[in-house]
């Protein structure tokens, strides 16, 4: 399980996340919800060693990551893609996933399972990553984050600027790796796709988690999503 505890973080001088407490539970989709500012891209960068922790812990399994150099996270087997994707964008799909498996030393098995997962890119193995379509893209995103065999997954909007048909690609992904036992902690606006994929939703205000809770019961006309999200 990967839990953060009051944790308190920021940019320098300004102080973004405030004694905010998370937890994300293996074989489940935890969603993360919250109007712009509200501080969720931040926890994401901060479990991922990114922005520095000024007080409280993240933990893995019981074992401490926050004083962890960035560099050192994904070995702990968290895997983070990032809004925008961030690929290697000169080098091959190939290249690209050859990257990924490096970072824990992962091999061919590995490599096949996420291009099972993704077919597509199998097709695409040879054509420069910068070349390829959003959707195709963030494919690959995921496909590299992949390649560490992580416990938890962290996604930020993974569906911004898709089409429907790759929004449902990534959908049926993540609910095929919930079903492995991955952890799942996904940053998303678009109601529709968390009510079809959370198991759990965080609604985030102000910095802190202020309202953490089972999907089940949820519907798009919630005051919740009214409240923190302003649809």
């Amino acid at each position: 399980m990967l839990r953060v505890e009051g944790i308190t973080a920021g940019y320098g001088p300004v102080t973004i996340l405030r004694e905010l407490s998370f937890h994300a539970q293996a074989g489940q989709v935890t969603c993360i919800m919250g109007r712009n500012g509200a501080g969720k891209s931040t926890l994401l960068k901060a479990i991922m060693g990114q922005v520095p922790v000024q007080s409280g812990q993240i933990t893995l399994n019981g074992v401490p990551v926050h004083l962890l150099p960035a560099h050192k996270v994904p070995g702990q087997g968290i895997a983070y893609v990032p809004q925008g994707r961030r690929l290697f964008g000169p080098l091959t799909v190939a290249e690209n996933i050859e990257v990924g498996l490096l970072t824990r030393n992962k091999g061919p098995r590995t490599r096949d399972f996420v291009l099972d997962l993704f077919p597509r890119l199998r097709e695409r193995l040879d054509q420069v990553a910068s070349t390829l379509s959003g959707g195709e893209q963030q494919m690959l995103a995921i496909a590299r984050a992949l390649c560490l065999e992580p416990s938890v997954l962290l996604l930020d909007e993974p569906s911004e600027g898709l089409q429907p048909s790759m929004i449902a690609l990534i959908r049926d992904t993540v609910l095929r790796l919930r079903d492995t036992g991955l952890a799942t902690v996904l940053v998303e606006q678009r109601v529709d796709t968390v009510l079809r994929m959370a198991d759990r939703v965080a609604f985030m205000a102000h910095g802190r988690v202020e309202v953490d809770v089972p999907r089940e019961g949820l519907t798009p006309e919630s005051t919740l999503f009214q409240k923190f999200v302003g649809v």
